[in-house]
């Protein structure tokens, strides 16, 4: 695999330099072909598939104290989702947004075990240093079992609606029926705020799941989702664990945030109000601080 390490990145001119950061001009924007360890094809595909990779904030080293931010959405996210708090906190911790096409992976790889692995490669090939982990939703769960899995690759985790307590799924139907009105149903279970259920993000995701490959592939990652318990796991992660949760999330409610904090030995818990399972999007300002802060007691803790 050629990629060059997001250490080592610097600024490119790509369509006028814009990406998914409003106002905020990446340091690179590129396609990360994904791959299991040592470059590695994955099984059963047909063709190569990419994921998009935006780097933003200060040059970032081996010899580099702050770790930098990996940022890892849910089932239908998207890198914008996660623009206002890049903006925020760019200037103080290097941000790498890792747009996984999660919906294209098929067989035995799209499952919360196969996409720790290619995360996994991801941080190995293309960071080039241990990180944070930040993950939404499904990106948390992918973030808690790449720690399992490679720890020596995360320095600390930052979860937010994650999976992986067994869990209402937004997938709950035994089909996924891609009609705009059963995905402005879904799409509106997200937000507390219902400003946020926009007509473009209800026809984003009618678009994505009316092709029935990622149909079935969104309810096989639903179902790997709901079956990997990590209860008994939880006690076996050493590093640093932030959770941010909304108090009005309806897919994964506070009960699992206190779950996920019960058993994360160390953990933090931030609280929004008036917040669903997107506090990204809804309480973008205070989840930046959240992180910032937390990023620095990493740094701390890693000393010198």
């Amino acid at each position: 695999m050629t990629t060059t390490p997001a250490a080592h990145l610097h600024p490119t001119s790509t369509a006028e330099g814009a990406g998914s950061v409003a106002g905020v001009r990446p340091r690179r924007i590129y396609q990360w072909p994904l791959a299991l360890f040592g470059g590695a094809p994955l099984p059963g595909q047909e063709e190569q598939i990419n994921a998009t990779v935006e780097v933003y904030g200060p040059e970032f080293g081996p010899d580099t104290r702050m770790s930098p931010l990996v940022f890892l959405p849910g089932l239908i996210g998207l890198n914008e989702h996660w623009q206002q708090v890049v903006e925020r906190v760019c200037d103080r911790v290097p941000c790498i947004l890792f747009q996984s096409p999660l919906l294209k992976v098929r067989g035995d790889m799209a499952s919360t075990l196969g996409w720790a692995r290619i995360t996994s490669e991801f941080i190995r090939d293309s960071v080039g240093r241990p990180a944070i982990l930040v993950g939404s939703s499904f990106g948390g769960h992918v973030a808690l079992r790449t720690t399992l899995l490679v720890p020596e690759l995360v320095r600390g985790l930052v979860l937010t609606g994650s999976s992986g307590m067994g869990e209402k799924s937004v997938i709950s139907d035994s089909s996924v029926r891609a009609t705009p009105d059963w995905c402005q149903r879904r799409v509106s279970e997200l937000f507390f705020d219902q400003k946020h259920v926009t007509e473009a993000e209800v026809m984003r995701a009618f678009m994505e799941l009316s092709d029935r490959g990622n149909a079935r592939t969104m309810l096989r990652l639903s179902k790997s989702a709901r079956r990997d318990h990590l209860t008994d796991e939880l006690h076996l992660i050493t590093q640093p664990a932030l959770l941010i949760w909304g108090k009005q999330d309806i897919v994964t409610p506070p009960a699992a945030c206190r779950a996920f904090h019960r058993l994360l030995r160390g953990s933090k818990v931030v609280w929004f109000d008036q917040c669903g399972h997107v506090p990204m999007v809804e309480q973008p300002g205070p989840f930046a601080e959240a992180i910032a802060r937390f990023a620095g007691e990493v740094a701390t803790l890693a000393g010198p």
